[in-house]
């Protein structure tokens, strides 16, 4: 039987951490936060996923891409290890072992939900990376990956930084990696999820702690 969570995307959708339920994976020291899933163990999927120090999760192919941001600890495969605010692209076809170590790992991961012309694999260490300013003072974007209508960034908001009223063609997804964001409708500490349907709207803004945000667009129309 398909899983269906959170699979309506015109409608708008928000996960706080007071709202999250960790379940365990297959594997054993690797559990799951769901956010939003269509499928069963192979599944088009975004989720929060927890790794205890020393676990590892067997090794398997991306049938439709794989995207994660590394939120805590250091993320490893035969590859790389992939340290916290690693942001990185695994696309169709490739394939890997995630075996982690002593610190241990959680990483926000999107699964199957590559376009198949989008074929760019990258890592980037975004500690390292240049900020660009944006569209309204206090704003500072850098950018992480495009194609066709998709866009990520990262967003790093001043404290006490007003964004223009704004539609969203092709939706929007957010994640809060620290401090508070805030629109019209209301507040999101750190850990919170935020998915907005094709042609929604909202006013952003933080208040004094200021926010840095996970940000996708133009993907859900």
């Amino acid at each position: 039987m398909t899983t269906r969570l959170h699979a309506d995307f015109t409608k708008r959708t928000v996960i706080r951490p007071d709202d999250y339920q960790w379940v365990p994976s297959p594997m054993a020291g690797v559990e799951r936060m769901m956010l939003d899933r269509i499928g069963d163990e192979v599944a088009r999927a975004t989720s929060i996923v927890r790794y205890a120090p020393f676990s590892q999760f067997s090794s398997h192919t991306h049938s439709g891409g794989e995207e994660f941001f590394v939120l805590e600890g250091v993320f490893a495969d035969e590859h790389q290890e992939y340290p916290i605010g690693s942001y990185v692209r695994n696309p169709i076809g490739t394939a890997h072992t995630p075996k982690i170590g002593e610190q241990g790992a959680t990483i926000f991961v999107k699964l199957q939900q590559f376009e198949q012309a989008d074929r760019e694999q990258k890592a980037i260490h975004t500690p390292t990376q240049a900020w660009h300013q944006g569209l309204v003072k206090g704003l500072t974007v850098m950018p992480l990956h495009q194609f066709e209508t998709e866009n990520v960034a990262l967003v790093k908001w001043a404290p006490n930084t007003q964004f223009n009223s704004h539609q969203h063609w092709g939706g929007e997804e957010i994640l809060v990696l620290a401090g508070t964001f805030h629109d019209e409708h209301g507040s999101y500490p750190k850990g919170s999820w935020i998915r907005s349907p094709h042609l929604s709207r909202h006013s952003p803004f933080t208040k004094e702690d200021g926010a840095l945000i996970y940000v996708k667009t133009g993907h859900l129309q």
